[in-house]
């Protein structure tokens, strides 16, 4: 980082380039020219590409494959296979909750 010197203030660092007050008075005025006050014209104007600009392609990806068939009826079994496990788990879970909630509040009331 440097350090300002002189009689610059810290923010002269940030600032644009010919933001003070001697850039102020020193610009023309706006009416007598086309380009804005910071000096910025704008993005250069852009040139469309020729029309054979593309590399030309010679190989060609094969197709995609087809998929195995699905077996919905399995599909069905496994799904409900899995939601007894689920809700097994969720049992499990609810008992062990609520005999820790019995032990803690019979600890309490007696």
């Amino acid at each position: 980082m440097t350090t300002p010197s002189g009689g610059s203030t810290p923010d002269d660092y940030w600032r644009r380039p010919g933001t003070g007050d001697e850039a102020v008075a020193a610009q023309p005025s706006a009416s007598s020219t086309s380009t804005p006050a910071s000096g910025y014209v704008g993005p250069p104007p852009t040139v469309p590409p020729p029309a054979g600009w593309r590399p030309p392609v010679h190989l060609r990806p094969a197709p995609p494959r087809r998929l195995p068939p699905q077996d919905m009826a399995e599909l069905d079994v496994a799904e409900q296979r899995s939601q007894r496990v689920t809700y097994g788990f969720g049992v499990g879970a609810a008992v062990v909750l609520v005999v820790v909630v019995c032990l803690l509040c019979s600890r309490i009331i007696f």
